[in-house]
C-alpha cells in the first residue's frame, strides 16, 4: 500500500513539473517576440500562458506593455488593473496606472495608487520622485 501511494505521488509530481514548463514555454515565447516588437505573437503567446496559467501577473503585465504600445488605452488600464488583482503592491502596474489616471484626471485614484507605490516600493523607488512631482502637479 505504502509503495503504491508512494508511486502516486512521485507521478504526480512529475506531472505537476511538466505541465508546470509547457505553460511557461508560452510565456517565454511572449518575452522572446515582445523582445523582437513582434507584438502581434507576443500578445498570442501570453494569452495562451494565461488561458493555462490564469494567475500569471507577468503576462498581464506584458500584455498592458503591448496595449500602451497599440494605443488601446482600455485594454491597457483592464490588465493593468489585473495584475494589480493579483498583486496590489506591484510597482510597475502601479507606475503606470498612476501615470495613465492622472492624466486621464482620475487625480484622487492616481494619488491612492501613489501612497501605495511610495509606502512598498523596493525596485522602482527611483520613480517616486518623478510620480510625487506629478502627484503634486496643479491639476488642470
Amino acid at each position: 500500500m505504502n509503495k503504491i501511494f508512494i508511486t502516486v505521488i512521485i507521478l504526480y509530481f512529475f506531472t505537476s513539473l511538466v505541465h508546470a514548463n509547457q505553460y511557461s514555454k508560452y510565456y517565454n515565447l511572449g518575452i522572446k517576440y515582445y523582445n523582437n516588437n513582434n507584438l502581434d505573437i507576443a500578445k498570442f503567446n501570453f494569452e495562451k500562458d494565461i488561458v493555462r496559467n490564469t494567475k500569471n501577473l507577468n503576462s498581464y503585465l506584458y500584455l498592458a506593455k503591448i496595449f500602451k504600445k497599440k494605443n488601446n488605452r482600455d485594454e491597457f488600464e483592464k490588465n493593468l488593473k489585473t495584475v494589480l488583482l493579483l498583486d496590489p503592491k506591484n510597482e510597475e502596474a502601479l507606475y503606470f496606472i498612476i501615470i495613465k489616471k492622472y492624466k486621464d484626471g482620475d487625480y484622487n485614484y492616481a494619488e491612492e495608487k501613489f501612497n501605495i507605490f511610495k509606502k512598498s516600493c523596493v525596485k522602482l523607488c527611483k520613480k517616486k520622485l518623478e510620480l510625487s512631482e506629478l502627484i503634486n502637479k496643479p491639476k488642470s
